[in-house]
């Protein structure tokens, strides 16, 4: 159930990107471009605006100046009549008010002119400003309002293909939720509880009886379990001081139980943890025979890969020595040292912690281990916990010579930066002498004078395929061959795990080594 949670929380985090990328992002562009755009056009009309404005009071300078000028002319020509009429005036009187005359009533024809040329100008530019400039900002900004609903109503359609997209996915992943509730089963919960928290502990004995009459003394008795003693005396019996009741002087001291036994309590030293002790003696029984059989398998798990890593690097050497080309024989000894001390180390810790199992298995109920053994075969044991009949079986598996056999896909370690080589092994010896090979010597000298496994020249290896290198790769350590981008490559060793795969480069510049294979495209043969 928490995996389909995960992926239905995956695939809301992939509808949140593709919004975000999709929809989001070109909401924001969206929008700055119809801010830039909606700006320009607000600044051209307030530029008309500012134009008919000052045509405006252009005209209304020139109307007042025509209008001052006309009333100045009137004013003249007033005077000019008065004086022709008043006989007393000389004749050069009379002819300068005709020529004030003449002055005012020309700058009255030009005032008048004027207005009339503003006057023109004003009503063609208003004309043009109502009927032209004006209506195209508006028919911009509205073009500019339908492209922004128009780029609405698309993003709203996009964000719900979006969700639409991934529906099949949620739809699949609820349906998986669904599933993995219908599959609780309360039967095996419980019994998994019950296995977590059993004990081991034998069932108490019955109560002896204390004959007082024949001179004997009363013996304490104690609550398996508990640590309480209830001592006898005579007819009655009294609680010891550790169990006194509420409402005495140590009433205050007692704890408030918690569960059952304190094994639901929020305790850290419950019947679930390990403790402290590398021998988990403060467990009982049954829990330490589950932690100790966990440790085994751990242990024996290192082994494997120990010991498939000393296989390998001694592989490695053989074909350092065979071709030294590739790469310095002495090269491994460092790493060929490292590994036999942890193997040495990981079997004197099964030697240890199997006679502790041997220990724990005589004191653990008989009934307790069949039921145990049944549950697990039912499939509803602890995955942790595993048959101890198969754990005894798989430890103790007889392996000729005191050695690990590998699996026949076993082959040479590839990372000169890695001294752990993952590669296959099936079976373990449980009393592992630790015989290992003088690492000082050459191959030659392996333990039990054997024989090396054969090696094969650079070009006796058949080729299992080609490949296209993906990417440029130099060569910084010992086994490994350069390539370039798109060269064609034949594959002489599959990747085993630990990310190199032996190729060898065609003819005619013939080289095999080590290549990462994460670089390389491997072709289906």
């Amino acid at each position: 159930m928490l995996c389909e949670v995960n992926d239905l929380a995956g695939q809301h985090e992939v509808i949140a990107e593709n919004l975000q990328s999709d929809v989001i992002r070109e909401i924001n562009y969206l929008v700055k471009d119809i801010k830039e755009e909606r700006k320009k056009l607000l600044q051209d009309s307030a530029k008309y605006v500012a134009m008919i404005n000052n045509q405006v009071a252009s005209l209304e300078r020139s109307r007042k100046n025509y209008e001052k000028a006309f009333k100045e002319a009137e004013r003249a020509l007033d005077n000019f009549q008065r004086a022709d009429a008043d006989l007393n005036l000389s004749r050069a009187e009379v002819e300068k008010q005709r020529m004030n005359m003449a002055i005012k009533n020309q700058h009255c024809e030009e005032s008048k002119n004027e207005y009339a040329n503003q006057l023109q100008k004003t009503n063609e530019l208003q004309s043009q400003h109502y009927k032209a400039l004006m209506p195209e900002v508006f028919r911009q900004l509205q073009e500019l309002d339908e492209k922004r609903i128009r780029n609405v109503r698309h993003f709203m359609a996009h964000s719900a293909d979006v969700e639409r997209n991934v529906f099949p996915i949620i739809n699949k992943c609820l349906d998986g939720i669904i599933n993995a509730a219908n599959q609780v089963n309360e039967k095996q919960d419980t019994i998994l509880v019950i296995e977590r928290y059993k004990s081991g502990f034998e069932p108490p004995g019955d109560f002896p009886f204390d004959d007082l009459s024949r001179g004997g003394e009363s013996t304490p008795l104690v609550l398996p379990g508990s640590g309480n003693t209830y001592v006898s005396s005579g007819v009655g019996a009294h609680r010891s001081e550790s169990m006194t009741v509420k409402g005495t002087m140590s009433a205050g001291k007692l704890k408030k139980r918690v569960g059952l036994f304190a094994i639901f309590s929020s305790n850290k030293n419950n019947l679930s943890s390990s403790g402290d002790k590398d021998d988990y003696s403060e467990l009982p029984p049954n829990q330490r025979r589950k932690k100790i059989l966990q440790k085994l398998e751990e242990m024996q798990a290192k082994l494997h890969q120990e010991i498939a890593a000393k296989d390998g690097l001694m592989k490695m050497k053989g074909v350092y020595e065979s071709n030294p080309a590739l790469g310095d024989p002495m090269s491994t000894e460092g790493q060929l040292n490292e590994c036999s001390q942890r193997i040495d180390k990981l079997n004197s810790d099964i030697a240890k912690y199997q006679g502790l199992l041997q220990e724990v298995e005589c004191n653990v109920s008989p009934a307790g281990i069949r039921k145990h053994e049944l549950t697990e075969h039912n499939g509803i044991g602890n995955g942790s916990t595993n048959n101890l009949s198969n754990h005894n079986n798989r430890l103790n598996t007889s392996v000729p010579d005191g050695r690990a056999p590998l699996g026949e896909d076993e082959s040479l370690s590839r990372s000169a930066s890695d001294s752990s080589v993952s590669i296959p092994a099936v079976g373990l010896n449980n009393r592992y002498s630790g015989e290992t090979v003088s690492l000082g010597a050459s191959r030659n000298s392996l333990a039990n004078d054997e024989d090396p496994p054969p090696y094969y020249d650079i070009h006796d290896l058949p080729p299992l395929g080609t490949c296209t290198a993906l990417y440029a790769f130099e060569a910084t350590s010992e086994g490994s061959i350069p390539m370039f981008d798109g060269e064609q490559l034949l594959i002489i060793e599959q990747d085993q795990g630990d990310g190199w795969t032996r190729v060898r480069r065609q003819p005619p510049n013939v080289e095999e080594g080590f290549v990462p294979t994460s670089y390389i495209s491997i072709h289906s043969s």
